[in-house]
C-alpha cells in the first residue's frame, strides 16, 4: 500500500472528505463550536433543524441524564429558513467542508416551501429531511411512521430539489426496512438512521417527569447504540443508496462499528456535549485503523460485516 488513506466518502451527488459529521440538533450552527473544533476537518457540519417559521421549541426543562444517555425535547427550536439564510449561512462562505442543513415541518407543505427556499443556496450542498416530525394533518402521528406518507413526502421532495437529499428515519417506524427501501425509490440519495426512540424519567419525590411538561424525550447517548447499529446493518440488506449511521457513538471504535455493519458515513451527536473534539478524535482513528490493517480506503470498511 502506498499514499495516504483514502478517507472520503460519497452521497448523491457531493463528496465529503471523510465520513465524520455532527448530528443535527447537537451542534447548533456550526459556529458555536469554532472554539473548540476546526470545522474544515470534518466531511460535513449539519446544522440543526431548519422549519419554515421561527420556533421557540419546548418548554423549559428539555433533557435529563439518564443511566448511559439523556433524554431531550427541545422541540425544534430554530431560527427559521429566512433568518437561517440571512444570518448563519454566511458564516460558511470561509468552510469548506460540505453543509447540510436538517429541514423539519408539521406538513408536507411546509416541508416543500423550505426544501424550495434552500434549494436556491448555492453554499448549500445538501439537505437531510427529517421525518420524525408530528404531521399535525394526522393527529401529531410521525411522519416516518407511515408509508404512504414516507412515499408521498419523498417524492415531493425530490421533485422540489435538485440538490442532494438525505431522509432522516425514526426508529418508532415497526420496521425500518420497507421506509429505507421507499426512500430509495423515490429519489433519496441516502438514509440516515436512526432518530432518538421516544423515553420518559420520572422523579420519584415529586412524582413527576424530569422533563416537566414535556413527559417524553428522545432518548440519546451510548444507550441506543447497539439498536441503531442493529437497524443500520439491518437497512444495509435491503437497499444500495447511502446509509448514515447514528446513535451513541462516542469512540472510532464505535463509528467503525457502523461503517462494517454497512454505513457510508456517520453522525456523532451527544458526545460533542462531553468531548467538543470528539469528531476529530473519530476521523484520526479511523486513519489510524486503516494504517494498522494495511487498508487503503474507508470504502472497503463499508459494509464488510461478516456472518
Amino acid at each position: 500500500m502506498s499514499g495516504a488513506n483514502d478517507l472520503s466518502v460519497r452521497i448523491g451527488q457531493i463528496k465529503l472528505k471523510n465520513p465524520v459529521m455532527p448530528a443535527s440538533g447537537t451542534f447548533g450552527y456550526g459556529q458555536e463550536y469554532e472554539s473548540f473544533i476546526d470545522l474544515n476537518q470534518l466531511g460535513a457540519v449539519i446544522v440543526k433543524g431548519t422549519t419554515l417559521k421561527p420556533r421557540t421549541g419546548s418548554f423549559p426543562r428539555r433533557s435529563t441524564e439518564t443511566a448511559s444517555g439523556m433524554l431531550g425535547s427541545i422541540g425544534l427550536q430554530n431560527v427559521g429558513v429566512e433568518r437561517f439564510i440571512k444570518d448563519k449561512l454566511p458564516y460558511f462562505d470561509n468552510i469548506d467542508s460540505c453543509l447540510i442543513v436538517n429541514v423539519g415541518g408539521h406538513s408536507i407543505e411546509e416541508y416543500i416551501e423550505v426544501v424550495d427556499i434552500l434549494s436556491r443556496e448555492k453554499r448549500v450542498d445538501a439537505l437531510e429531511i427529517n421525518i420524525s416530525c408530528p404531521n399535525v394533518a394526522k393527529g401529531g402521528m410521525s411522519f416516518g411512521t407511515d408509508p404512504e406518507i414516507v412515499r408521498d413526502l419523498v417524492t415531493r421532495v425530490r421533485d422540489a430539489t435538485d440538490k442532494t437529499i438525505i431522509i432522516k428515519l425514526t426508529p418508532m417506524a415497526k420496521d425500518l426496512r420497507p421506509m429505507a427501501e421507499i426512500c430509495q425509490q423515490c429519489g433519496a440519495q441516502g438514509v440516515s438512521l436512526i432518530n432518538a426512540p421516544l423515553g420518559m424519567a420520572i422523579d420519584i419525590e415529586t412524582r413527576r417527569s424530569k422533563l416537566g411538561r414535556n413527559i417524553t424525550g428522545g432518548l440519546v447517548g451510548p444507550a441506543i447504540k447497539p439498536i441503531a447499529l442493529h437497524m443500520v446493518w439491518q437497512v444495509a440488506q435491503v437497499v444500495d443508496i447511502p446509509i448514515i449511521g447514528i446513535g451513541g457513538i462516542s469512540s472510532a471504535e464505535d463509528a467503525l462499528e457502523f461503517i462494517i455493519a454497512g454505513a457510508t458515513a456517520i453522525e456523532i451527536g451527544t458526545w460533542n456535549f462531553v468531548n467538543p473534539g470528539i469528531m476529530i478524535d473519530v476521523i484520526e482513528g479511523i486513519k489510524n485503523y486503516l494504517k494498522s490493517h494495511a487498508i487503503q480506503s474507508v470504502g472497503e470498511l463499508i459494509g464488510s460485516f461478516e456472518r
